[in-house]
C-alpha cells in the first residue's frame, strides 16, 4: 500500500516540479483524462477539450481527511465523483483577460478592516488592549480576508446581485483575521516562539499567562460579531473552524507508525489547524446570499484546497527561506519535533528518517541530520507539487461560478500561494 502512494506522487511528480503552473494544469490534464474512470455524471473541467474533462479527485465530506493525499492511498471503484451542477447555473468557462491582482482588486473592501477589528477588541484595560492590538499592525499577509472578501463578491454577482459586500460579509472577513491571529497567540505558546512577524512574539515580550488571555479574549469578541450576524447557519459553520483548531493541535502532538498513516495524518492536520477557516469563511460568505448548497459546495472546496496548498507551501519555505524571509526562524518545524510534507517525501528515499521522525527529532543532532536528508531528497520537489494539485482542484471548483474579476482573481491567487516566498 505505501509503495503504490509514493510511486504514483513521483511518477506525477518527475515531470512538474520545475513546471509554471499554466503548463501544470494542461499536461495534468491530459494524464487525467487518460487515467480516469467513466466520467457518467460528472462535471467538467473548464479548460480541457470536451473529450478530454475529468474530475480529479473524489468527493468528500467536510469532517473527513482532504481528498487528495487520501485518493491516491485508497480510491473507491464505482463511487460518483463531484456532483453536476445542474441546478446551481454555474459555469465552466473563465474569461482570456489577464485576472486583476487579488490585493489591489480587495483593496476597497479591507482598507478599514484592522482599524475595524480593533473597536471590536475595544477594552477598558489599557494593558490588554496593547496585547490585542499588537498583532493587527497591517503587516501580514491578509490572506484570509482577501479571500473572503473576493469569494464574497464572486458569489454575489454569480448569484445575480451588484457585487458589492453585504455588511455581513465583511464581519466574517474581520472574523476569519481574528481567529486566525488568535491562533497565532495561541501556537507561539505551545511552540515556545520568540519572534512573530518579525517582531518579539506576544509571549516573549508579555509572558505565557497574558498571551493566552489575550488570545482568548480576541477569540471572544470574533464569537460576539458572529452572533451579531444573526444568521444560524453561518453560526454553525464558522464555529466548526473553533473545533477543528484545538483538534488540528492535538492531533500535531502525536504521530504515527504507518508510513500512510503517518501522512494521512499530516494532511488532516494541516486541513484542520490552516484550511478549515479558510474553507469554511468562504462557505460562510455563500450561505448569506445563495440558498444553494452545491454553491456553498464550491466556496467550501475553494478555500479548502488552496488552504492546504498555502500550509504545504509554508512547510517547504521551511527549507527553503531564511529567517529574514519567513519572519520566523529556519527549520523551526524540525525543531518542534514536526514532520512536515518534505521530510515524509525524503522518508521514502532515506528510511534512516523513519527513526528520527518517530523520537522527533530530539536527539542531538537529528535536526541538523533531517536536515540534509531533506535537501539530499525531492521531498520539496514533492511537497510543491502536492501543492500544485490542490491549487488545481481549488481552480476546478472556482471555475464554475459565473465569469467575474473577483472570481478570476480567485484563480490568479492559487498562483500567488504557489509561489510566495514568505
Amino acid at each position: 500500500m505505501a509503495g503504490s502512494w509514493w510511486m504514483c506522487c513521483r511518477r506525477f511528480g518527475a515531470g512538474f516540479a520545475t513546471s509554471r503552473l499554466p503548463d501544470t494544469l494542461r499536461c495534468f490534464g491530459r494524464r487525467s483524462a487518460c487515467s480516469s474512470a467513466s466520467s457518467a455524471g460528472r462535471p467538467p473541467w473548464s479548460s480541457a477539450p470536451a473529450s478530454e474533462r475529468r474530475p480529479l479527485f473524489p468527493a468528500q465530506s467536510h469532517s473527513r481527511a482532504p481528498d487528495l493525499g487520501a485518493s491516491v492511498i485508497r480510491r473507491h471503484p464505482g463511487s460518483l465523483l463531484y456532483p453536476t451542477l445542474q441546478t446551481c447555473g454555474c459555469r465552466a468557462t473563465h474569461s482570456d483577460a489577464k485576472p486583476r491582482d487579488p490585493f489591489t482588486l480587495a483593496q476597497k473592501d479591507l482598507a478599514s478592516l484592522y482599524d475595524d477589528i480593533k473597536k471590536e477588541l475595544f477594552v477598558a484595560t489599557a494593558e490588554l488592549q496593547y496585547l490585542c492590538d499588537y498583532y493587527f499592525d497591517g503587516r501580514g499577509k491578509a490572506i484570509r480576508p482577501i479571500i473572503v472578501v473576493l469569494m464574497a463578491r464572486a458569489m454575489n454577482i454569480h448569484s445575480n446581485r451588484a457585487g458589492d459586500l453585504l455588511p455581513g460579509q465583511r464581519v466574517i472577513a474581520m472574523i476569519s483575521e481574528m481567529i486566525h491571529t488568535a491562533s497565532l497567540v495561541h501556537d507561539d505558546v505551545i511552540d515556545g516562539s520568540d519572534e512573530r512577524r518579525g517582531k518579539k512574539s506576544i509571549n516573549e515580550v508579555w509572558g505565557e499567562r497574558k498571551a493566552i488571555l489575550a488570545g482568548d479574549f480576541i477569540l471572544s469578541a470574533a464569537t460576539k460579531a458572529l452572533a451579531r450576524i444573526g444568521n444560524s447557519a453561518v453560526v454553525k459553520v464558522v464555529s466548526q473552524v473553533i473545533e477543528d483548531l484545538v483538534r488540528g493541535e492535538f492531533m500535531q502532538l502525536g504521530s504515527k507508525e504507518n508510513e500512510n498513516e503517518r501522512f494521512k495524518h499530516y494532511l488532516e492536520k494541516t486541513y484542520k489547524k490552516t484550511a478549515s477557516l479558510m474553507a469554511h469563511s468562504c462557505k460562510a460568505v455563500s450561505i448569506l446570499v445563495s440558498s444553494d448548497p452545491e454553491v456553498h459546495e464550491i466556496a467550501y472546496q475553494y478555500g479548502k484546497n488552496v488552504g492546504i496548498a498555502f500550509q504545504l507551501v509554508d512547510d517547504v519555505l521551511d527549507f527553503t527561506s531564511g529567517a529574514e524571509q519567513l519572519g520566523k526562524p529556519a527549520a523551526a518545524d524540525l525543531k518542534l519535533g514536526l514532520a512536515t510534507g518534505p521530510v515524509l517525501f525524503a522518508c521514502q528515499q532515506f528510511p534512516e528518517l523513519h527513526a528520527l521522525i518517530m523520537r522527533r527529532f530530539s536527539s542531538k543532532g537529528d535536526v541538523d541530520l533531517a536536515w540534509q536528508y531533506v535537501l539530499q531528497s525531492d521531498g520539496v520537489q514533492q511537497t510543491t507539487y502536492l501543492a500544485r494539485r490542490y491549487c488545481e482542484e481549488a481552480i476546478r471548483q472556482i471555475s464554475r461560478l459565473r465569469p467575474s474579476p473577483e472570481r478570476d482573481a480567485l484563480i490568479r491567487l492559487t498562483e500567488i500561494v504557489l509561489n510566495r516566498d514568505k
